[in-house]
Formats: C-alpha cells, structure tokens, sequence
C-alpha cells in the first residue's frame, strides 16, 4: 500500500508521472461510449499492444461489442521509489476489473513482446486457457527493439527521407500553446533501416510465424496491423519519412502474410484517422495539425473507440471491409476528406493566425495529453492522496 498525494511532473508533452484514478476513470469512460452487444462469447483475440491508443480502444470494444476472449500484451513499468506506475498499467487494471465485472475472460500478460522469451509466455497462455487464436491485431509502438535472432538493438527516429524538413509546430514551453519552427535533417541509411527493424513488419511476421508454429491458427484466421497515413500537410516528416517507410514496410508484411496464409486467413493493415496518443504527440508538427484538424471537425473529430468500432464491424463481418486499391482497410475518411483538408490547409498557410482560429483546438491537444497520464480529467479530486500501488492483473485468475 501507498497513499499519497501526487502532482503531475510535466515539461511541454512530457509528463513523467501518471495519476491511477484518472488513468482510470479515462478507461470507464471510454468503456461507457461503447454500446454492449454480446454475451461474452466471441472470438480468441490476441491483442499487442492493449494499453494505450488504439489498442486500448481495440480492445475495449472488441470486449464490449463483440464478447472477444483471449489476451493483451503490454511492457508497462511498475510503480518505483521515484515515480508512479505507468499510465498504461493504471488502464490495464481497469480494463481488467471492468472485463471481470462484465464477466468477460481476456487475461493481460506484461512482457517484452519482441523477446523470444515473451512470445513463448504468451503462446504458452495462449494455447493453454484458449487454443487457437481468431484475430491477432498489432498495435505494438516502442522507440526500440531488440532482434530476437542476432541481438541487434535497432533505435528508431524521426527523420525525413531526401532533403531536410522545416515546418511549423506547435510550442507549449510557455504559458500559452504558440507556433514555433522545427527543423531536421535527413535520416542516413543505417537510421532509415532501424526505424524500419522497429516499426516495419518485422516483428508482426514473427508473431504469426510463431502462432502457426504452435498450429494455433483457427480457421479463417486474421491479422491486422494498426497504421497511419495523414495529410499531404505532414507526408514529409510522416508519409514520406522514416516512418512512412517503415510503413510501406508493414504494408508490404501484410501482402507477404496475406500469400502464405492462402484461403485459410487473412492479413491486413488497417489505417486509423488522427488521434492523440502518447506516440503521435512525439512527431513534430503533428500537433498543430491535429490542432487544426480538430478545429475544423470539431466534435465531428472521430474518436479512437468510434473507429475501433468501425474496425470490429469489418472484421466480424458486420459490415463489408472497406479496401483501398493496396488492399488496406481504411478507417480515415473523415479525416482525408477534401473539404476538411482544403479548411485545415488554409489554417496551415498562415499557422500563427491559423493558431489564433485554432486556440481552442491547441487547448483541447493539450488537455488530451494530460489525460493520457490520468491529468486533469473531470471528476477526479488531485487534491486528495491517492494509492498508487495498484497490482497488474493476473494471467493465471479465471474471469469468466
């Protein structure tokens, strides 16, 4: 046990500490958005990367919606002398006790997913207490990896490819968001690779590899990897970057996976519309875009469980899949649309009176980062201590 009174350690986008009631309360909330429509019955999911973002939406409403059982696998810290827990492990714990008390059996495993050792816990879990698995969706974002064959320890970058980037971004140094000017070189070609060995398909394959390894492929087996395409306005520090190319990467991984499954499965890479997560608030000038998109779209804005729902809605069959020419599921129209990029654009021309119009979109940013920590989130007393020692939920403890 811990109690006590803990304040947000904050610099800009980066706040170091995370508060456990806020942290879930934000789940409760997301989880209250969701309508329920199962008896808790439906497919084995395997779902990497539960904790924050779309996973965490992902998973939510797969439980909520569609009944899903299986396992979530997450690499959160613990509490220390130092700091709290992280926020993704507050939200384990209570996607955890709401799962439990809706009766639902989906298990949350803390490792390292790119390790040997962290597939073989899960598998292991897996083919255990499920057997064969129905979906496994990526949604893994790490700064790192390690490959599990030659022990290299790959770090990815933002970068743009080709020629140098300078563009507006939004700057929260102060006492009020402003524009600044970012500037960055171009990524040579051993950073190019290693953002590509961290946020390509490389890992996705091994995770499927494995799972038909242990012969834990259900009939009609799929596989989907979250990804992100966005606006011309950012393609060249996104699209056209280091990251864009880790994600021709993964899209590539999928059409490899789609041919080695054969009739028997299905593998795509589904792309999401904005969002403010955790990694997305790290890109640079990603921020005033999303300022301005949500200027623009206000609450017509799409949240991440709106398209989680979307996304399950395809999956199941619910509705048709909606594919693009590369055969990738595509979840961000309301973002792309012309006439919503043609009013961001204009916003984009001229960013600081752009920003002017776009103050409150630039609060709502922020406001959306501090959450993500369990900061300032309606309904919760900060001025009051608080237990901060909250335990992970244990895989082994039947649910259902």
């Amino acid at each position: 046990m811990n109690v006590r009174q803990i304040d947000p350690k904050q610099r800009g986008f980066l706040i170091v500490n995370s508060h456990p009631a806020g942290s879930a309360e934000t789940v409760r909330r997301m989880w209250e958005q969701i309508p329920c429509r199962t008896d808790g019955s439906g497919p084995v999911v395997l779902l990497l990367g539960h904790s924050a973002g779309y996973g965490l939406a992902t998973l939510l409403t797969g439980l909520r919606r569609h009944g899903i059982r299986g396992v979530g696998v997450a690499f959160e810290g613990a509490e220390t002398e130092r700091r709290t827990a992280t926020a993704g492990w507050y939200r384990t714990a209570a996607a955890d006790s709401l799962a439990q008390g809706a009766g639902h059996d989906f298990v949350f495993v803390n490792t390292d997913a790119f390790s040997k050792a962290g597939k073989h816990e899960v598998l292991a879990l897996v083919e255990e207490r499920f057997g064969k698995v129905d979906h496994l969706i990526y949604s893994l974002a790490a700064p790192r990896r390690t490959d599990p064959e030659t022990g290299t320890v790959y770090h990815s970058v933002i970068k743009p490819l080709g020629e140098p980037y300078e563009a507006p971004a939004l700057d929260f140094s102060g006492d009020v968001p402003k524009v600044g000017r970012v500037y960055l070189e171009p990524a040579d070609d051993e950073e190019r690779h290693a953002t590509e060995q961290v946020m390509g398909g490389a890992d996705w394959r091994l995770w499927v590899e494995a799972l038909a390894g242990r012969g834990l492929l259900a009939d009609g087996f799929t596989t989907v990897a979250l990804t992100y395409i966005g606006s011309d306005l950012t393609a060249p520090i996104y699209r056209q970057g280091t990251i864009g190319g880790a994600k021709e990467n993964l899209e590539q991984t999928a059409a490899d996976l789609a041919a080695v499954l054969g009739d028997g499965g299905r593998a795509y890479t589904a792309v999401a519309g904005a969002a403010v997560t955790q990694a997305s608030s790290a890109i640079p000038s990603i921020a005033l875009y999303t300022a301005f998109l949500r200027t623009v779209l206000g609450d017509g804005f799409r949240t991440t469980v709106e398209q989680a729902g979307e996304l399950w809605d395809q999956l199941t069959g619910a509705v048709p899949l909606v594919l693009d020419e590369q055969g990738r599921i595509r979840l961000d129209g309301w973002e792309l649309d012309g006439q919503v990029q043609d009013r961001v654009r204009e916003l984009w021309a001229d960013p600081e009176a752009g920003l002017e119009r776009a103050r409150a979109g630039a609060d709502w940013f922020m406001e959306q980062i501090r959450e993500l920590y369990g900061w300032g989130v309606d309904g919760v007393d900060y001025g009051r201590p608080v237990e901060t020692t909250v335990p992970w939920p244990t895989p082994g403890v039947s649910h259902a």
